[in-house]
């Protein structure tokens, strides 16, 4: 099988929904199919004419043997081929839509949403990665639920986290500075607990800079700036090193197709605090961690309370944690059903 990915640029960017495409890039390639990696320039998801130009001329060059696989962050771009999508049965990869991305202004929502909903039921098939994006695929973008397969990340095996050793609970929250992350809110709940003795690190890449800014100004606003710790885009051992010595994983999400940094935390034996956003709270039971609805500081923090304070506690989590993220499944047999999932 010949397979082109279509994706923005660049490729490298550390983000969940790359790791995502970059690891079923490689296992695809390890059982022997050919995959070319389109980078569409431009700005996505809202198409600009670069964009556009950039879809449109990497569809002139598409192999004619190759299946069409299009990542959901630059679908819009093609927005002028959709009758060319249709007729080459292509496939969307959508870790979720992007008119549900937090940040965007109501405009801006309502023009991805009707891009999204004339291109996404064109397709051959949508490949999610959670059973919640695809129902509100069919219930809001129109996508026909037998067109519709759900694959999962992997999780990549890794060691069990030691923690920090304390006096204290070193907080750690994984993803990239953007509205959506619900960094302001995981600051502004920990605010709260400052009789507790606490730190927090956010590892992400600053996608965001302004917000990015309005993160650093929140943190000597709510004088928290000391416990607070922004570490920026950190990979390989850098960010091993980080997991290795949390005591707690925090992601105070508005949505999330999935939620790999959340799996990865629970594969560590890591409690977890998060939302019900989207799928991200779906992985976490409740021996193992918190959820509580978006947005909501003040119950963030009631709930990481206890959990903070009481280190008893955190190690029954600990230890819950890790046997849920043991159930996780591999990236090799995720691969195996992406590729199942392609139309023959």
């Amino acid at each position: 099988m010949r397979v082109a990915l279509f994706v923005p640029a660049p490729f490298s960017t550390v983000s969940g929904g790359y790791l995502y495409d970059r690891a079923i890039v490689a296992g695809l390639r390890e059982r022997g199919h050919v995959v070319d990696v389109l980078e569409l320039a431009g700005r996505h998801p809202l198409a600009d004419t670069e964009a556009l130009a950039s879809a449109r001329n990497a569809w002139a060059g598409l192999p004619a043997d190759a299946v069409p696989v299009i990542d959901g962050l630059c679908l819009p771009s093609f927005a002028p081929l959709a009758d060319d999508l249709a007729a080459r049965h292509s496939v969307g990869l959508i870790h979720h839509p992007t008119a549900l991305e937090t940040g965007h202004d109501s405009a801006t929502r309502t023009a991805l949403r009707e891009t999204e909903r004339a291109l996404m039921p064109r397709l051959a098939r949508a490949i999610v990665t959670s059973a919640p994006t695809g129902k509100r695929l069919t219930e809001e973008f129109g996508v026909a639920a037998p067109r519709v397969a759900v694959v999962v990340p992997g999780t990549a095996p890794a060691p069990r986290s030691t923690g920090s050793g304390g006096p204290g609970c070193a907080i750690l929250a994984v993803g990239v500075i953007m509205p959506r992350k619900g960094h302001d809110v995981l600051m502004r709940a920990l605010a709260g607990l400052a009789d507790l003795d606490w730190t927090l690190t956010i590892a992400g890449a600053p996608r965001d800079p302004v917000h990015a800014h309005s993160l650093s100004a929140l943190a000597e606003e709510l004088g928290i700036a000391r416990r607070v710790r922004f570490a920026g885009e950190v990979v390989d051992t850098a960010l091993d090193a980080l997991w290795q010595h949390a005591d707690v994983f925090a992601l105070a999400t508005y949505y999330e197709g999935y939620g790999m940094a959340i799996a990865e935390a629970l594969k560590r034996g890591l409690p977890v605090a998060t939302t019900n956003g989207g799928a991200a709270g779906d992985l976490v039971t409740a021996d193992c961690g918190i959820v509580v609805a978006p947005g909501d500081h003040a119950a963030l923090a009631r709930a990481m309370r206890r959990v903070i304070f009481d280190t008893a506690l955190r190690a029954d989590m600990a230890e819950a944690a890790w046997h849920v993220g043991a159930r996780l499944p591999d990236w090799p047999a995720q691969c195996d059903a992406f590729a199942a999932a392609l139309p023959a």
